[in-house]
């Protein structure tokens, strides 16, 4: 399964990754990527960008080594309110909005306490996509979360980082519960690397072959076709900046 868009990497800006932007791009371009999204870590992150690292965003070029570049931000989920650490006036200068729970910064629960979390994150029309919902820290139930997605439009990511080991231990029975969820309520995968170095920028074999185990197909993962990307991002652009001028309530 062939991915033309890793929608899913950090640069040295997220402070505990080891590779330049361009160091990340021309990565992408040896590797026959189309696509990369620029996904650092929002501010609450320790050693993570300042607030100012995404109001000056929009210097990144469109296209570097040949490889169209989204600017975006994992964000960090920081209440059980659909809320990240990244207010509107910055949200307005990126092209791709990502959220998920990570350690020290989100709030800890009970699976339904995460559960709800999340879908406030999926129902907050200034998200695009969930990153390693299968993180056993911050364990959900995957089925109301999946209609959700379904519900709101939402990807739903894989994360190989997550399934290769060595972070989130224990991810990939989770992940493969969510897979097979999102295949039949017909809710869009994305497959990506979550590199922290340029080594790692579209290493996806590990999530390949669990999507292949939960029966996606190519149609079934957004970052396969660059058409597909194209107008999800269209589309959600679109509500992002209806709702961009008012306050999450």
């Amino acid at each position: 399964m062939k991915i033309v868009a890793d929608l899913h990497t950090h640069t040295i800006g997220s402070g505990h990754a080891y590779s330049t932007v361009q160091e990340m791009a021309r990565a992408a371009s040896e590797k026959g990527l189309r696509m990369l999204a620029l996904t650092e870590h929002g501010p609450k992150m320790p050693g993570g960008p300042h607030m100012y690292y995404f109001f000056n965003i929009k210097i990144i070029p469109d296209n570097i080594y040949g490889v169209e570049i989204l600017r975006g931000v994992e964000g960090n989920i920081i209440d059980r309110k659909g809320n990240i650490d990244l207010p509107d006036d910055h949200l307005h200068n990126l092209d791709w909005v990502l959220a998920g729970f990570h350690i020290f910064i989100s709030p800890e629960g009970t699976i339904e306490e995460n559960t709800q979390a999340m879908i406030k994150v999926i129902e907050n029309p200034r998200i695009d996509g969930i990153v390693h919902p299968g993180n056993p820290d911050f364990q959900i139930d995957p089925l109301p979360v999946v209609k959700a997605a379904k519900a709101n439009g939402k990807v739903i990511e894989m994360n190989n980082s997550s399934v290769r080991g060595g972070i989130r231990e224990g991810s990939k029975e989770n992940c493969l519960r969510i897979a097979q969820l999102a295949k039949e309520y017909g809710v869009p995968i994305m497959l990506n690397s979550d590199a922290h170095i340029s080594f790692d920028v579209g290493v996806v074999a590990n999530v390949a072959e669990l999507a292949k185990e939960a029966g996606l197909t190519e149609k079934n993962i957004l970052n396969t076709s660059l058409e597909r990307i194209k107008n999800f991002l269209a589309r959600r652009g679109k509500e992002r900046r209806e709702v961009l001028t008012r306050p999450l309530v």
